[in-house]
């Protein structure tokens, strides 16, 4: 039993282990959690759902953005200048240093090569969401 010294103490981890009550039972201690772990799809799909929590919807863009982007677009290619890409890629935001090599205007593409690789680029011009100058 307890002594009297202890009685005010309801935290049992300070109380010394010879003055506890050897009759309280133990409990199922982690044996509770292995269900949760016979089920690794639900376990796969949880983690999804925790993924795709960051992710955001792709800004649609106006006119006049679309337009100030065609401009810069073009004026890079015409000037050989390498320009910051910031675009769109499976709901996330992402940027690239690119030197544009071509506007391919009927798949709607933009090929190039970042600053620090020589292999090429390809992004989708719905994708891009803007374009600033190095």
């Amino acid at each position: 039993m307890i002594k009297d010294l202890n009685n005010n103490q309801l935290d049992y981890r300070n109380i010394p282990r010879n003055q506890l009550n050897r009759n309280i039972p133990k409990g199922r201690g982690m044996v509770k959690w292995a269900p949760f772990a016979t089920l690794p799809e639900q376990f796969e799909t949880i983690h999804q759902y925790i993924i795709d929590q960051n992710k955001v919807d792709r800004p649609v863009l106006s006119d006049d953005q679309l337009s100030d982007l065609n401009f810069r677009l073009h004026q890079s290619l015409q000037l050989n200048q390498p320009v910051v890409v910031q675009y769109y890629d499976d709901g996330y935001f992402k940027s690239i240093e690119l030197n544009i090599e071509r506007i391919d205007a009927i798949t709607f593409e933009v090929e190039g090569y970042p600053s620090h690789s020589s292999d090429k680029f390809k992004l989708s011009l719905l994708d891009i969401v803007r374009i600033s100058p190095t």
